[in-house]
């Protein structure tokens, strides 16, 4: 009787150690199939594209000065940017952020060494001059502000100004939509490759968002993702991106003094066209059906 008890207990204690284990080993030669695959079944892998408009654009522009003193030259590279500060930060951080910062390093007296080069004399006693160069990191969130709000930048006549980065960051309601319209693709295409193959489409016995659940082949060896997932269809950005809530006007800020922020006239002088352009987000989802 204690032998047939222990063995029960080693039964139990094993039990779920043998549930973890995997049904198979990849590369084996006969391997058992899942259970959704031991009647006839069709699996359907939904794959949708959509081109966007970009929704961040970033860029920086600096402002040098060179003066006697490290306190004098950050004092005036902080008073040029200081109003077109004033000026970007009365657009709200819902529509752009400004990071300011200020470097300084000093400017050494230079020669030429035996060989004609030209080097810094890197002594605390050869100061000539102090650099400072004031920063203005933009990144902006409302693209309909972008032209306006770069132009007034350029119009602050910065010493350097880097070029426009647009990116795209959709929100939680662009990824739900993405996410549904996988989901109705991949129903989409098995209805038609049941129709075509002369079958009727059953109930769902898989839902996967993930979309890895078709990617298994069984032949090979379950479980073994590919990547053979096809062509996505392309759906429309309307109805992923609700764009009317997003288009809206943008008013300029108000104007500091006179004389400490470029005037309506040099910001339109410095406007330009800038276009967020599209980019691509796809998704994917799983669904397996039975067949009648």
């Amino acid at each position: 009787m204690r032998p047939v008890l222990a063995a029960l207990l080693l039964s139990a204690l094993s039990a779920p150690a043998l549930a973890q284990t995997p049904p198979a080993v990849i590369g084996q030669q006969y391997v058992p199939a899942p259970w959704w695959m031991r009647d006839p079944v069709i699996a359907s892998i939904g794959h949708v594209r959509v081109e966007i408009p970009a929704n961040r654009a970033t860029f920086s522009a600096t402002f040098r000065s060179v003066e006697r003193t490290a306190a004098e030259a950050s004092r005036k590279a902080a008073d040029q940017v200081r109003a077109l500060s004033q000026t970007l930060s009365a657009y709200g951080v819902d529509r752009v952020r400004v990071e300011t910062n200020v470097t300084t390093e000093p400017l050494y007296d230079q020669y030429r060494d035996q060989d004609g080069v030209l080097r810094d004399n890197e002594r605390a006693d050869r100061i000539e001059r102090y650099e400072a160069l004031a920063t203005v990191n933009l990144s902006v969130r409302d693209m309909a502000a972008l032209e306006r709000i770069y132009a007034t930048v350029v119009a602050s006549q910065p010493t350097s100004t880097d070029q426009v980065y647009f990116s795209l960051q959709p929100d939680n309601e662009a990824k739900a939509n993405l996410a549904a319209a996988a989901m109705r693709d991949a129903r989409n295409r098995a209805l038609a490759a049941t129709e075509n193959a002369g079958a009727t489409l059953g109930a769902a016995r898989v839902i996967d968002p993930s979309g890895r659940a078709c990617q298994t082949d069984v032949l090979a060896g379950w479980p073994s993702y590919g990547s053979g997932v096809g062509q996505a269809t392309t759906v429309s950005a309307e109805d992923i991106v609700v764009t009317a809530s997003r288009v809206r006007a943008a008013p300029p800020p108000p104007a500091p003094a006179a004389g400490q922020a470029p005037n309506e006239d040099q910001i339109e002088a410095a406007r330009l066209a800038l276009q967020p352009p599209l980019r691509e987000l796809t998704d994917q989802a799983c669904v397996v059906y039975g067949l009648n």
